[in-house]
C-alpha cells in the first residue's frame, strides 16, 4: 500500500525559520549577577520557570519577577526585555525555508508549531517578517502545552483539519520529531533547507 497524500506541512520555528542562542542573553546577564553564564543557562534557560512561561501559565511580569529573584538580578523590567529578546538571528538558510513555506501555501495547508513564550513571540512578530507565510500558527503559550506533549500536536492537526498520516512535520529536535511520529505524523529532523526539500519530495510534496 502506498503512502497517503500529504495535504498539510508543519514547520517548527526556532533553528528552522529563525536561529537563536540563549547563551547571548546569559552573557549579558553575567555582568548583572554573581552567577557564571553557564550557571545562568543551566538554572534559568532550561528551568521549570521557563517551561511554565512557555506554557502560558505565568504572565511576563511574573516571569521577570521570579527571574530577578532567582538570579539576584540588578535590572528593571524595561531593560530586561532587550536582554531576554535579542537572541535571534535571520540567516540566508532561514530565508530559504521561509520562501519554501510561502511557495507551499499555494497547494497545502501550512502551519507553524512552536514552543515559545509570549515575549519572544511578540518580539519576533515585530522584528522578523516571516509570519505571513503561515496561515496557521500554534504556540505553546497559547495552547497551554509544549512539545512533546501530545496535546499541542493534536491542536495543530485539529486546526488544520488534517489526519496525522497526511501531515508532514519538520523540527530541529529529534525528540520532538519522535513524538510526532509516534502519533502517526510524518516527521523529519530539520538538517538544512536542501535536506528538507528532499524529504518533502520523497513524500510526493510539490515544491512549486
Amino acid at each position: 500500500m502506498g503512502k497517503s497524500h500529504i495535504n498539510a506541512v508543519v514547520f517548527d520555528l526556532g533553528n528552522v525559520l529563525v536561529d537563536f542562542d540563549h547563551m547571548v542573553a546569559a552573557r549579558k546577564i553575567f555582568g548583572l549577577t554573581k552567577k557564571t553564564p553557564q550557571e545562568i543557562f543551566d538554572l534559568f534557560f532550561d528551568s521549570e520557570l521557563v517551561a511554565l512561561f512557555e506554557e502560558g501559565k505565568i504572565a511576563p511580569p511574573q516571569f521577570f519577577a521570579k527571574t530577578k529573584k532567582m538570579l539576584g538580578l540588578d535590572l528593571d523590567y524595561d531593560n530586561f526585555l532587550p536582554v531576554w529578546n535579542e537572541i535571534f538571528s535571520f540567516t540566508e538558510n532561514n530565508r530559504q525555508v521561509y520562501d519554501l513555506a510561502k511557495s507551499l501555501n499555494k497547494r497545502y495547508k501550512v502551519a507553524l508549531l512552536t514552543n515559545i513564550n509570549a515575549l519572544h513571540f511578540d518580539y519576533l512578530k515585530k522584528k522578523f517578517p516571516i509570519f505571513d507565510a503561515f496561515p496557521n500558527i500554534i504556540t505553546s503559550f497559547e495552547t497551554g502545552a509544549r512539545k512533546p506533549a501530545p496535546l499541542i500536536y493534536e491542536k495543530a492537526l485539529d486546526l488544520l483539519g488534517a489526519a496525522p498520516q497526511d501531515t508532514f512535520y519538520t523540527d530541529d529536535r529529534i525528540d520532538l520529531i519522535e513524538k510526532a511520529c509516534s502519533l502517526g505524523i510524518r516527521g523529519f529532523v530539520f538538517k538544512g533547507v536542501e535536506q528538507l526539500k528532499r524529504n518533502l519530495l520523497d513524500n510526493a510534496v510539490t515544491l512549486s
